[in-house]
């Protein structure tokens, strides 16, 4: 496993950093695709993001060749067909209703 995927650059040094829960929404094979991601790559899901994240701020690239052949396969895997087009373009699906019946 090479984790030179998420540091295009050496560290320095080490950043002590408070961390937060947050409470966000993201469409389904999207998160599916990342936490298989994140356990491909030996990585925490909030690692994965946050490494993508200060990537994209210094318009750095954050996957090797290698490992966006793997985000392909697992696209595929989780059926996620859209691509960055589609960004800020989703509409909320109705919930699915149980097909259980509920009590009367």
């Amino acid at each position: 496993m090479d984790h030179s995927d998420m540091s295009s650059r050496p560290h320095d040094r080490s950043a002590s950093v408070e961390r937060v829960q947050i409470g966000a929404r993201m469409e389904k094979s999207m998160v599916k695709v990342l936490k298989a991601l994140a356990e491909y790559l030996d990585l925490s899901l909030g690692d994965l993001l946050e490494g993508i994240v200060l990537h994209a701020f210094e318009q750095e690239q954050p996957f090797s060749a290698e490992t966006l052949k793997r985000v392909a396969q697992l696209r595929e895997v989780y059926g996620m067909t859209y691509d960055a087009s589609a960004s800020h373009h989703f509409i909320e699906a109705p919930a699915k209703q149980s097909t259980e019946q509920q009590p009367s």
